[in-house]
Order: structure tokens, then sequence, then C-alpha cells
């Protein structure tokens, strides 16, 4: 296995071109923090991406800016930081609970299409992909979009990408769309909720004209664990939902959504940023020590059925609840879940409740004999392996990263 290290977008196409000839096989890393995402790959080389990490442009007044795949997040932060902008879709930091070294990057975030809690309000990251350039499996240069936010250019091919986990072309330049930081924030906490009780208010506050940008629920083993004094504080449960914009804004939101939910606990700036950080990083969250962990889907309103039909069978489940239960976070004991890591009770659970189960955490044997992602039926089989093949016909590019076959 040979390791190579494009500088920019030709000399990426010269590598990919030169894999597809001789009918190898790359894995596409930069950072390399989400290697254990998804399945385990076989793969004859590397293509390290890592080069291609500066930030093109950045025009703050249009809200707009520009970088290759290999930038961190963390100097993106910091550039958007200085005009007090950020990328609205908050993404999460997975290294702990991945078990992954390294920075972040703008290329791995956005082929996973990776969204923290305020997806509810701002969306996935997708949604601010305004164009890209990339590389498909021919070793073609291409690009789609460009740098205004409604441009008509053929079909949505950003929306493809992302997600896409690298299996479809390697990203070489990104244009996102950025958003103004707020002003201020405030979480307001309640305490001891049931689930079946706490998903129905945060599904209320959200469906108040509030602009809740943050719902979460956590059961009181996953609060106790918390660093956020006012939610590990030994009241049970703590439901939790953010504010965020100009302070009189957000003064006059908490009181009405207050009135709608109840008195609650009150955390400040600082304390919000900290507590959604670690709702983002899921890890901090869960019982330490090797778990299975997996991340759900499902119709919000069904989420605490979800949880107590999985909890029946499988008695080591804990969860936490994000997305106005929209996503459940489920961790479970290794021995109890078995070798197909809890799949035939979990899956067929959320696919009664109109979601979708995605295997995150588990060995690597279990990862390649498990269906990481939802299995898809005959009909998403057959169109996504016409995509796959439309760009990649020869498997150069993480093949098998999503599906066996793919």
């Amino acid at each position: 296995m040979s390791l190579l290290q494009p500088s920019d977008a030709k000399q990426t196409a010269e590598a990919i071109a030169w894999a597809s000839a001789e009918g190898d096989s790359l894995e596409i890393v930069a950072g390399g923090t989400k290697r254990r995402l998804g399945r385990p790959m076989k793969t004859d080389h590397v293509l390290d991406v890592s080069q291609l990490a500066d930030i093109i442009d950045y025009e703050a007044a249009e809200l707009v800016l520009t970088a290759r795949p290999g930038t961190s997040l963390a100097s993106i932060n910091a550039e958007l930081a200085k005009t007090r902008q950020m990328l609205a879709f908050e993404p999460p930091d997975w290294r702990a609970l991945l078990g992954a070294e390294g920075e972040q990057t703008l290329g791995g975030v956005i082929a996973c299409n990776l969204a923290g809690s305020r997806r509810v309000r701002a969306g996935s990251a997708r949604d601010y992909v305004l164009g890209f350039s990339a590389v498909n499996g021919f070793g073609e240069i291409w690009k789609a979009g460009g740098k205004v936010v409604k441009n008509v250019t053929g079909y949505d091919m950003c929306k493809l990408q992302a997600g896409a986990y690298g299996t479809l072309s390697a990203l070489t330049e990104l244009c996102l769309k950025v958003m103004p930081k707020p002003e201020t924030a405030c979480t307001i906490v309640l305490h001891d909720l049931a689930d079946d009780l706490a998903i129905p208010a945060l599904a209320n506050a959200l469906n108040s004209p509030f602009e809740v940008s943050g719902a979460a629920h956590l059961p009181a083993s996953a609060a106790r664990r918390s660093k956020i004094s006012a939610v590990a504080a030994g009241l049970g449960a703590a439901t939790a939902l953010r504010l965020e914009g100009p302070r009189p804004s957000v003064a006059y939101r908490i009181e009405a959504v207050e009135a709608l939910v109840g008195q609650s606990a009150r955390l400040d700036d600082a304390e919000t940023e900290a507590f959604w950080s670690e709702v983002g990083a899921v890890q901090p969250l869960l019982t330490q020590g090797p778990r299975i962990v997996w991340r759900l889907c499902p119709t919000p309103s069904h989420a605490p059925t979800v949880a107590l039909s999985i909890r029946s069978t499988l008695a080591s489940a804990e969860f936490f609840f994000d997305w106005g239960g929209g996503l459940i976070w489920v961790s479970l004991d290794p021995e109890e879940a078995g070798p197909d890591a809890g799949a035939g009770i979990v899956r067929p659970v959320v696919k009664s409740a109109g979601g979708h189960a995605t295997l995150v955490v588990a060995s690597e044997a279990i990862r390649a004999s498990v269906p990481v992602f939802e299995p898809l039926n005959a009909g998403l089989a057959q169109l996504t392996a016409r995509v796959k093949n439309g760009f990649d016909p020869r498997g150069v590019l993480n093949p098998g990263r999503m599906q066996e076959a793919y």
C-alpha cells in the first residue's frame, strides 16, 4: 500500500486516474478523524488530501467562504470568529466517540454531512454548500454550483456529494454559506421530566414562533455525566431548550417559552456553548468503556416508544435525545448486544417508527458483517448503484465504505 499526497487538484486527478488505470482502489483521508465511521475498507492505496488545506477566499460581507477540503475546522472557526460569523450547521466533534485523534477538516464534515443540535432550525451541512470542485473516479476534474445562494446550474450535485462519504468524488474545493454568530444565547433546563413528557414539551417549544435552536432531553443517567452543574444537579433528567439572537429578543423569548413549558434553570452564554458541545460530541454523556453506539432517527413523536421498546429487550441500553426526539443516541453493552450489535432488535423498532438507524461505534469485525447504514430497499439500491456507476464505475474511491457492494 502506498501513500499518495497530492498538493492540488491536478495532482489529485492524476493520482485517481492512475489508480483507475491500474484497477486499484483508494481510501480518501485528510485529518483521519472519521476513519472508523462507516464500514471498514480494504484499499490498495491511501489518498491523503491533507495538503489541500487553506482558505482560498472569505467574503464576510457576502457570507461566503471558499476553502480546500483539508482545511481544519479550527482554522475556519478562528477566521470566522474575527467577524463574528460561524458555520450555522454546528459540526459536531466525534473524535472522542470514535476514538480518533488529529484535526477535523472541512472536507470530512461535508463528505459525511454532519450537523449538530442546531440542525432543527438551521438545517444540515449540505444545505450550506453553494458549490464545489472535485475529481471523480475517472480522474476527471469537475465542479458544480457557485458562489451565489441562488444559482441554476443543473442538478443539485452539492446535496448528492454531501453525505456520500467520499464514494463518488474526491473534493478539492468547497464554497460555503456562513452565518452571523448570535449576539447571545441562553438555554433553559427543565428537571426530572419522564421521556414521554419531555419529548412533547420539546415539540411544543419547537412548534412555537420563538425560534428554538436546540432541543435535547437527557435522562437522569446522561444528565449526571454533564459537566454543567445546572444539568448534573442531581435533579434527575434534564430537558434543554436553546434560544439565540439579540439580547432583548432572547430575554423576551425565554419568558415566552417558559410560559409554554414551565419554569426552569437557565444556562448563560458560556454554559450554553459548553453544554451543546457536550451534546454534539455525544461521548461525554454516555457510559464509558467498551460500548456499541447507535444513532437513530425516528419520527420525533415516537422517540419515547422507541427507547422503551429497545430497553425492554436490551436492559443495558442507555439513551439521550436530540433534535426534539428526531435523533436518539443509544449505547449498548457489547456482550448483551451480541454479534449483530443489537441490529436485529434496534432496526425493526426504528423502522416501525418511520426512521432509520446507523451503527456508529462497534468493532471492525462487526462493522464488516453488520450493515452500518440502513439497508436499502431494491429500488433505492438500484438507484444508488446507478449513481455510483456514473461517478466511479471501477470502484476506485472509498469502495465499500457505505454499502458492501459499492
